[in-house]
């Protein structure tokens, strides 16, 4: 049993795996991580998760988006090639303001799915890495980390009084699709 990466609670019902999480955390078992088929909501807040700044990220891609069209702008039409066309200023900002907002969102959008991939580790070509394939389907998995929490069978009641269908005990911390 010393192998033993992740002890992996299986359930049939979204209510069920609630009811179980609860157990654990009133039992001050740390839980690792839960694999749910669809979105369940109140998980993040009962687990802890904490809040993303993915938005504190798009203003800062935004910004910089902005900024750099600004100062193309600038440069391209004050500085390098000034052309007096119907006596306008140089730099008239309001002509600029609609190619200005596209590369705003465009810098938005590709910092975005960049962050996104970085934070989650969801490269594109990586293989999936699940506990249990059966989370991506009709089953909702708790994890628990097996070494950090040493009692293994007061977990195992746990999660079977809470209406586990199925405890297992994990050697390898992702199961592979191949």
């Amino acid at each position: 049993m010393n192998n033993i990466k992740y002890i992996l609670g299986s359930f049939g019902d979204p209510d069920e795996m609630m009811h179980g999480i609860q157990k654990l955390q009133d039992n001050n078992i740390k839980i690792h991580d839960v694999y749910t088929p669809m979105p369940i909501h109140g998980i993040e807040a009962k687990l802890g998760v904490k809040r993303s700044r993915l938005d504190i990220a798009a203003f800062f891609f935004g910004i910089t988006g902005t900024m750099t069209m600004l100062s193309f702008v600038y440069f391209a039409a004050a500085y390098d090639w000034p052309i007096n066309i119907g006596g306008k200023p140089h730099f008239a900002l309001p002509d600029f303001i609609p190619i200005t907002f596209e590369l705003t969102i465009l810098f938005c959008a590709f910092g975005l799915v960049g962050s996104y991939y970085a934070s989650t580790h969801l490269f594109p070509g990586r293989a999936p890495r699940v506990m249990d394939l059966r989370a991506t389907d009709d089953r909702f998995i708790i994890a628990i980390d097996a070494k950090e929490n040493a009692e293994h069978s007061k977990i195992d009641n746990l999660l079977k009084e809470a209406g586990a269908l199925e405890v297992k005990y994990n050697e390898r911390k992702y199961v592979s699709y191949e």
